[in-house]
C-alpha cells in the first residue's frame, strides 16, 4: 500500500518542479526594470512610420511612439531605460515577439484577430489601409474585377497580401521580402501593381522622380488601425504602453504643442507625407474614438505610483542606430 503513495508523492514533486520555472518566469516589465533596456522592433522601410536616413538614424511616427513609451517606463521604474532598436520584416514580427527576442514592435502593424491569438496589441495610434500603386496607363481601376489575372506585388505576412487575396483570389500575388523590391518590380514591368498601405504609397510618390508615371488606384481594400505589438500576458507593460499612447493622443486632439508637433512632423503640411484635410481629420477622429472609451488622463499624472523618484528621460545612442543595426530579417 505504501508504493502507490510513494509514487503519488514522486509525481507531485515532479509536477511541481516542472511548473515552477513557468510560475517564476520573468515578465517583460521585470526584465526592463532589472536591465534598463527595452528591446524594440521596427522596420527601416515603413516610411513615415519607421525608417532610417542616409546616416543610419532611425526616425518615424512609430519610432517617436517608442521614445514616448521609453520615457514613461523610465518614470515608472525610477531608472533610465535604453531603447534598443532592431530591424524586423513583416513576416518576422510575430516570431520575434513569441520567441522572446523582442519586448515590443512598433512599425506599421495592423490589428488582426489571427495575430491577436499570438500576441497582444496596444491602443491604435494611427489609421491606414491597403491600396494599389499602378501605372497611369495600366487600366487597373482597383475594382476587384480589374485585378483578375494581374500580377500584384506585396510583402509576405502583411495585411496587404491578405486583403488582395480576399477581394480577388484570381489575382497573381508576387511576394518580395523588401519594400523597395516591390516598387522596382513595378517600374521594370515585372508586376502590374503594388499592394501596400496607402500612406506608404503616398510617401513613395512624393519622393520618386518617376512619380508622374504612376497613381494610386482609388478603390480602398481595407481600413486598419496601426498599433504596437507585445508578448501576451504582460499587462503591466501593456498598461504603460497604452498610457503613453493615450496621453499623446489626448495631447494631439486638445492642441498640446509638443504632441501636435510630433504628429505634424510626419503628417503635417510640411511633413514627409502631407495629409489632405480629409485624411488628417480621419486620423484625428480615430484618436477621438479611441479616447472616448478611456478615462481622460489628468495633466502630469504618472501611469503608476512609484516609491522611487522620477528620472529625466534619456536619449540613448541606441535610439539612433548606425547602418547595420541588429536585424531579425531572417
Amino acid at each position: 500500500m505504501l508504493k502507490p503513495c510513494g509514487l503519488l508523492v514522486a509525481l507531485a514533486v515532479v509536477g511541481f518542479g516542472a511548473t515552477a520555472p513557468a510560475a517564476l518566469a520573468e515578465t517583460v516589465m521585470q526584465r526592463v526594470a532589472r536591465t534598463g533596456v527595452l528591446r524594440a522592433g521596427t522596420n527601416r522601410t515603413a516610411k513615415p512610420f519607421s525608417f532610417i536616413d542616409d546616416r543610419g538614424e532611425a526616425f518615424g511616427y512609430s519610432v517617436d511612439m517608442l521614445r514616448l513609451i521609453r520615457d514613461e517606463l523610465s518614470q515608472e521604474l525610477g531608472r533610465p531605460v535604453k531603447l534598443q532598436l532592431t530591424d524586423v520584416n513583416p513576416d518576422g514580427r510575430i516570431p520575434a515577439i513569441t520567441q522572446g527576442k523582442l519586448d515590443i514592435i512598433c512599425d506599421a502593424s495592423s490589428f488582426t484577430w489571427k495575430r491577436d491569438r499570438q500576441i497582444d496589441f496596444s491602443l491604435s495610434y494611427g489609421v491606414t489601409g491597403t491600396r494599389l500603386l499602378v501605372r497611369q496607363d495600366s487600366g487597373i481601376s482597383g475594382e476587384p474585377d480589374s485585378l483578375i489575372g494581374q500580377k500584384i506585388a506585396a510583402m509576405p505576412g502583411t495585411t496587404n497580401e491578405a486583403a488582395i487575396r480576399r477581394v480577388q483570389p484570381k489575382a497573381q500575388m508576387v511576394l518580395f521580402d523588401e519594400r523597395a523590391e516591390t516598387y522596382l518590380a513595378l517600374q521594370n514591368g515585372k508586376v502590374d501593381a503594388v499592394a501596400a498601405d496607402g500612406i506608404f504609397l503616398e510617401a513613395w510618390l512624393d519622393k520618386n522622380v518617376f512619380a508622374s508615371q504612376f497613381e494610386i488606384a482609388s478603390y480602398p481594400y481595407s481600413r486598419e488601425g496601426v498599433a504596437c505589438m507585445v508578448p501576451e500576458n504582460n499587462s503591466a507593460l501593456l498598461n504603460s504602453i497604452n498610457y503613453s499612447i493615450a496621453s499623446f493622443m489626448q495631447g494631439v486632439v486638445s492642441g498640446e504643442s509638443e504632441d501636435v508637433a510630433i504628429f505634424d512632423r510626419w503628417f503635417g503640411a510640411e511633413s514627409v507625407v502631407p495629409l489632405s484635410r480629409d485624411l488628417r481629420e480621419l486620423a484625428l477622429e480615430n484618436m477621438r474614438l479611441v479616447l472616448d472609451f478611456h478615462e481622460a488622463i489628468p495633466e502630469g499624472a504618472p501611469a503608476t505610483t512609484s516609491a522611487k523618484p522620477p528620472v529625466a528621460p534619456t536619449k540613448p545612442e541606441a535610439s539612433k542606430p548606425p547602418v547595420g543595426w541588429p536585424s531579425l530579417l531572417n
